[in-house]
């Protein structure tokens, strides 16, 4: 059983924790399509997130559930794979920035009409 705080070498934030709420989606660069465990410097545990979104990107919520660590933990470890460039972190559009639903109806109107 190895504690979280060895997992993070005692870090409790990264510099990408800004952006990483529990919904935003992780997704494995093209360059982290080689081996991510010859990299001497990553874990295992590094390892299998890489892994885990490589084939299908996975919100931070389920990288959490899926390798049974605390989301603290997995913040840290993905902003680590962030700074080393082996994944992106996107953001789902907040809902005041999606479009009205009421301009939505326009359109699909307009699309009827033609």
């Amino acid at each position: 059983m190895v504690r979280p705080y060895a997992m993070t070498r005692g870090r409790t934030t990264s510099p990408a924790q800004h952006r990483l709420d529990l919904i935003a989606v992780v997704i494995a660069e093209d360059r982290a399509a080689g081996a991510p465990e010859a990299d001497q410097t990553l874990s295992p545990e590094h390892v299998d997130i890489v892994e885990r979104c490589r084939d299908t990107p996975q919100s931070v919520a389920e990288l959490a559930a899926e390798l049974d660590l605390p989301i603290g933990v997995i913040r840290v470890l993905i902003g680590d794979l962030v700074a080393h460039e082996l994944v992106h972190v996107t953001r789902p559009v907040p809902p005041a920035e999606l479009p009205d639903e009421s301009i939505l109806r326009d359109v699909i109107s307009g699309l009827r009409a033609l």
